[in-house]
């Protein structure tokens, strides 16, 4: 199998991390330690919640996870069936924070606050359409993307946690489409924090662009490379395998690295499955498919993670032409494309990730998702969720299923316009047309990673705050 960062989706709960295995069905003879977080990579000691999101890549280059699954049995779950998603996601975080570092009324207050800024009121939403096609709108946040979801979350805990030690980090991220704009988000105007985004030029919508580029705020560096979605992460891993760079600097990430998105994100699922579930009277429970349009991995570990806690769902990651993960799935085909192909889903254009059952549309695929789910429903898709749509239009089966739309339709006009639909545009997204944008541009051949640490090293200088030592234990 292969690898993603140098680590497998399987290392959520399948293998042993840090050279221990729990997980449902786990005999240790002893209950589960406290919860903490060990490398992927096995080469240094348990860390706490708090340590695992202010590192996200681990000092020996792993990622940190948890050093147990919690395991959740057929009651919990049917309890936890009539929560509504907000309280879903407490319950979650309840089981990998601990009190004593997070208490949890502080925690509820924190999610609340996070989730204060989406326009739905359910937070996220389930349509149920013709065909059996049950799309769930995860992207009711400002940015009108899944990520605000996580990310406003870790931006809530990163900020407590800053307050409460008087520290300041500096946030790295590079992004192929939503990731910037919403950690952008989660953080803007933040004293504790600066945030330095990278993303491909001419990979991003006009749109993902533009919500990135018009935050004109001190935190906010915004960086415009000349190369595709897998390049731009290069020079941010070399700037964290520099440890004595990262730590003088307080360096972080919210990437799909960082366990407070990962930890977030199972709630997804969880939702999902209780909204699709025909019914939780039955043993063993019934299984959904969830289907996942996937990218980076972040989501679909999410949906591994929440497999291991004992939730009854068959995963599915959806790509589109950069297919390397379908082509693993199906023929063991782990080798990178001499190129990432530029497509309607753009926040797709990855190629190393990894999952379980998979399938693959091209552009053809996704505009005729987009356009029968239009015709049979008037709704409209974004194409990520189209990848979705396509998969569940193949399918015969009837079998209970949910597709995650990790993005609104309005965020992509060129791609609905090629499908000869018409895009819906909200005020807020219309009105970045006519806003004042700031970016620095990273041309080919200039070295990347130079230039981030002298932007970073002058920020921290004019704050007056390098070498502070955020604590990572």
């Amino acid at each position: 199998m292969g690898s993603f960062w140098g680590w497998s989706a399987w290392d959520a709960g399948l293998f042993p991390v840090g050279g221990m295995l729990w997980g449902p069905g786990s005999d240790s003879g002893a209950s589960p330690a406290p919860m903490e977080y060990v490398s992927t990579r096995g080469g240094m000691g348990a860390v706490d919640f708090e340590g695992a999101i202010f590192s996200g890549y681990a000092p020996d280059g792993g990622l940190f996870m948890p050093q147990h699954i919690p395991s959740l049995d057929g009651d919990t779950l049917r309890r936890w069936s009539c929560l509504s998603y907000p309280e879903l996601v407490k319950e979650l975080c309840s089981l990998f924070i601990t009190a004593e570092l997070l208490p949890r009324n502080t925690l509820n207050d924190l999610i609340d606050r996070a989730f204060s800024r989406f326009r739905h009121k359910d937070v996220v939403h389930l349509s149920r359409l013709k065909d059996g096609l049950n799309v769930l709108e995860l992207w009711h946040g400002v940015t009108y993307a899944f990520k605000d979801l996580s990310l406003s979350c870790t931006g809530q805990f990163l900020q407590y946690f800053l307050e409460k030690k008087q520290k300041h980090v500096n946030i790295l991220v590079g992004t192929s489409g939503d990731t910037g704009s919403s950690a952008i988000e989660s953080v803007r105007g933040q004293k504790n924090m600066d945030i330095f985004v990278l993303l491909p030029k001419g990979f991003c919508t006009q749109i993902q662009e533009l919500q990135m580029t018009t935050v004109i705020e001190d935190n906010v560096h915004v960086f415009t490379a000349h190369g595709n979605s897998d390049e731009i992460d290069e020079p941010i891993k070399e700037l964290f395998v520099d440890v004595d760079f990262a730590r003088k600097y307080n360096l972080m990430s919210l990437n799909s690295i960082n366990w407070s998105r990962i930890m977030v994100q199972i709630a997804h699922h969880f939702y999902a499955y209780f909204q699709c579930a025909p019914s939780l009277d039955t043993t063993p429970l019934p299984v959904v498919e969830i289907v996942v349009p996937t990218g980076g991995g972040g989501n679909i570990t999410a949906g591994c993670i929440a497999q291991k806690m004992g939730l009854p769902i068959q995963l599915v990651a959806v790509v589109n032409s950069n297919d390397i993960i379908h082509r693993t799935v199906q023929h063991g085909d782990f080798s990178l494309s001499e190129n990432v192909k530029a497509t309607l889903a753009s926040a797709m254009d990855i190629q190393l990730s990894e999952t379980l059952r998979s399938c693959s549309a091209s552009d053809q695929d996704i505009m005729r998702a987009m356009q029968r789910c239009w015709e049979e429903n008037r709704y409209l898709l974004c194409p990520h969720s189209a990848v979705a749509a396509h998969y569940h239009y193949l399918q015969p089966d009837g079998m209970p299923r949910c597709c995650l739309a990790p993005a609104s339709a309005a965020k992509f006009q060129d791609a609905l316009l090629r499908a000869g639909l018409v895009p819906q545009l909200p005020p807020e997204i219309t009105a970045l047309m006519t806003m004042e944008t700031r970016s620095t541009p990273l041309a080919r051949g200039q070295d990347w990673a130079q230039v981030l640490r002298e932007r970073i090293e002058a920020t921290a200088q004019q704050r007056g705050i390098a070498g502070q030592g955020v604590s990572q234990t």
